[in-house]
């Protein structure tokens, strides 16, 4: 996990690019506009619906402070997660 300094703290984790190459052959079929793919991912027992973006030759999910500090999750550290595309949000 990652935080990007802007006006406000945001927090990323980076999916593998091997991961991010068969994300990037499906998402025609999900994206809805700007590469944005919508997601519902689980961290631990935390479920949650977000929307990734490619990022370099990989793809870039956002996690949420509802997520982050539950399942106390600390900068630069891996973690397993579970991603499934297309969820509504």
């Amino acid at each position: 996990m990652w935080e990007w300094r802007g006006p406000a703290p945001f927090y990323f984790m980076t999916v593998p690019e091997e991961i991010g190459q068969e994300i990037k052959e499906q998402s025609a079929q999900y994206s809805y506009g700007w590469g944005m793919i919508p997601v519902s991912a689980t961290i631990g027992k935390t479920e949650f619906q977000t929307a990734m973006f490619q990022k370099n030759d990989s793809y870039v999910l956002p996690i949420k402070n509802a997520v982050r500090l539950p399942e106390k999750l600390e900068l630069d550290k891996n973690y397993k997660v579970i991603i499934r595309l297309g969820s509504t949000l």
